[in-house]
């Protein structure tokens, strides 16, 4: 059964659907820890489905190093096998990543590498495209330029606005998550090979979407006694 540990910044609409589709049996993963590097609605999710949470607040460190250093430090307690930034708006330091990495990946609001950054849907409205898209990616050291896992079309609709569009992209990319998380808790997507190949993988060119192959993964680990918050804070000096 994978282990997954989830960041986030904002709401948790993505770590909703996450949960969610944890709750079934046959799903091959589940989410041991939720952090944060603020107080975000998706802490407020975690616990109310029982999964332990914590911040790291890059203001309690004196640099993005030592910051780096105490989130690796907290994510590693959950020995996760998986870490899924969902809407985590901070670049992670490099030494995160390195550590992590393959097992470290990313939603977008794009069809990437169109339009990186924080402002995707807004770009795309502003280029006068007729279709977007949203992605699923390993994370590296750069900013949405890791390998993609998969990505999907999302069409930009007479009418629309950045909320409305975000809103249908981020349907999309929910669906995607969960196939993602599901095919690496099964072992039919394996992020180092993927990784390793210029372009991203196999899955990376779907513009109308698919599902990875379902297989029964085992029973759902039982949800912890109750919510558990780590606030991690630097030590100051005695």
């Amino acid at each position: 059964m994978l282990r997954v540990v989830v960041l986030v910044s904002g709401g948790g609409t993505n770590l909703r659907a996450l949960l969610d589709a944890a709750e079934d049996s046959a799903y091959p993963a589940y989410i041991v820890a939720v952090g944060a590097d603020r107080e975000a609605g998706g802490l407020e999710i975690a616990e109310e489905r029982g999964v332990p949470t914590f911040i790291v607040d890059p203001q309690a460190y004196p640099d993005r190093a030592a910051w780096g250093a105490a989130l690796l430090e907290q994510i590693r307690v959950w020995q996760p096998g998986l870490t899924v930034l969902s809407g985590f708006m901070r670049i992670l330091p490099a030494g995160v990543v390195d550590a992590l990495a393959p097992d470290l990946i990313n939603t977008h609001p794009s069809y990437l590498p169109e339009y990186p950054g924080a402002h995707a849907v807004r770009d795309a409205l502003e280029a006068g495209v007729r279709e977007t898209g949203a992605s699923v990616i390993v994370v590296d050291s750069g900013v949405d330029t890791g390998p993609v896992i998969v990505r999907e079309r999302v069409p930009v609709l007479p009418g629309d606005d950045e909320a409305r569009l975000h809103e249908r992209i981020k349907v999309v990319e929910r669906r995607l998550l969960i196939e993602v998380v599901r095919g690496v808790g099964d072992g039919s997507l394996r992020l180092a090979a993927l990784a390793q190949r210029p372009g991203g993988g196999a899955l990376a060119q779907r513009p109308g979407g698919g599902a990875l192959a379902q297989r029964p993964g085992g029973e759902v680990a039982p949800p912890a006694e109750g919510p558990q918050r780590v606030e991690a804070s630097r030590e100051e000096p005695s």
